[in-house]
């Protein structure tokens, strides 16, 4: 087993959705993009998990929510950060 392959945090693709959701690809180059992951990702908790669809189905709807408002105020966070440190 590698883990890199079977395990993941879930929060990364509830990243990838919020700089998705702000077209970040589009103002940013991958430099920007890749510290600013790293930025976001170090101020949310961990949830890892093997399958997608586990968390699909087996997640409260309020849990969800309160993740994604996790990930919208640590994306704002990292933001803030980048410019002032760029």
């Amino acid at each position: 087993m590698k883990i890199s392959d079977d395990i993941h945090n879930y929060y990364e693709n509830l990243v990838v959705e919020q700089f998705e959701e702000l077209a970040l690809d589009d103002k940013y180059d991958a430099d920007f993009i890749a510290d600013l992951t790293c930025i976001v990702l170090n101020q949310l908790p961990t949830r890892y998990i093997r399958h997608e669809v586990d968390m699909a189905f087996y997640m409260p709807a309020s849990e969800r929510f309160e993740m994604e408002s996790k990930v919208k105020v640590a994306v704002q966070k990292g933001l803030e950060f980048m410019k002032a440190h760029s």
